[in-house]
């Protein structure tokens, strides 16, 4: 076991290498593309180019470039951004992780809990109205765009259909919880539930149709010769079997909305997590902070990656010699 967790951690470091070597020649080798007239503005003449070049390095080799800004990012810490002159690169994704981290907790913990209760009850109620009717309602959940029903969200709670029932909603953006808890959860409320919709669609058919394809594999039929209950048979076999598909899928969601997959719920609700971040920084082109953010994202996509396969590895030993 120890042998298989060295191997997916050399695994990891691997690929968040090559990512950020990838990462980097993409914004700074691609013909065409010049940083340096960016930072300088419109009509900046060739001698500005020139100090802005040798400001920020970029008149050095790639090679030497590219160690330079992986040793001001991960050991110095104290990459700079190119279009805030001055501030600091990690001190603001600091600040974005608390929002988008609690976002896509709060929003993973309904949508889980939702997945896996309807899931359920919909593989138990094969031939009764109920399975229709949560499948019906899981492809709803899915079909639905995150940002349209955030919108809808917003013009309800916030907007020209605002009624009385709703003013203790509080106005768009984000509390920290440690400054203030109740507010905190109230600001986040909305988004948990408009991120959860979507995602319970898809783990309520995906585990409900795990869990009727397990439910016909042989070892179920022969616990049923023995005299097992159906009861028995569903939650200590096929659900639990279904459930490994779900620590996967989960694993996935959960990296990439973290890494910031869940833009455009923040943007919706005023969130300033990771994805607006990114999204501001690819805007104003400010490559260290695109660099640093797309390191963080590749960082929580591999890890979560590894965990999974480490669960993999402790449910089925057989993962292990893989």
């Amino acid at each position: 076991m120890f042998a298989f967790i060295v191997r997916r951690l050399s695994a990891m470091v691997f690929v968040l290498t090559s990512i950020s070597i990838l990462v980097f020649f993409i914004f700074f080798a691609t013909p065409g593309v010049d940083p340096a007239a960016r930072i300088a503005g419109r009509n900046a003449d060739q001698q500005t180019l020139m100090q802005v070049r040798h400001s920020f390095e970029l008149d050095k080799p790639l090679p030497f470039r590219y160690i330079s800004m992986m040793r001001h990012l991960f050991v110095d810490r104290d990459l700079t951004s190119y279009v805030n002159r001055g501030a600091k690169v990690i001190p603001q994704l600091s600040q974005a992780i608390p929002a988008t981290m609690s976002l896509v907790i709060g929003a993973a913990v309904l949508w889980l809990l939702a997945g896996i209760f309807f899931g359920i009850m919909a593989a138990s109620s094969k031939k009764r109205w109920i399975d229709p009717t949560i499948s019906f309602l899981g492809i709803v959940g899915i079909s639905l765009p995150v940002y349209w029903l955030g919108e809808v969200v917003n013009l309800i709670t916030q907007s020209k259909l605002h009624t009385s029932a709703f003013r203790w909603v509080p106005p768009l953006g984000y509390v920290g919880i440690s400054d203030n808890p109740w507010q905190w959860f109230l600001h986040l409320l909305f988004p948990w539930l408009t991120l959860a919709v979507l995602y319970a669609g898809i783990y309520v058919r995906v585990l409900r149709n795990e869990i009727m394809v397990v439910m016909g594999e042989d070892y179920i039929k022969t616990e049923r010769a023995k005299g097992a209950s159906e009861k028995r048979i569903l939650y200590k076999h096929a659900t639990r079997m279904s459930l490994m598909t779900i620590v996967s899928l989960f694993g996935l969601d959960f990296g990439a909305l973290v890494g910031g997959y869940a833009l455009l719920t923040e943007v919706v609700f005023g969130i300033q997590g990771v994805g607006k971040l990114t999204f501001d920084s690819l805007q104003n082109f400010d490559l260290p902070v695109i660099m640093a953010t797309v390191m963080y994202s590749a960082f929580f996509v591999v890890f979560m990656n590894a965990v999974v396969d480490v669960l993999y590895a402790v449910l089925d030993p057989r993962v292990r010699r893989v």
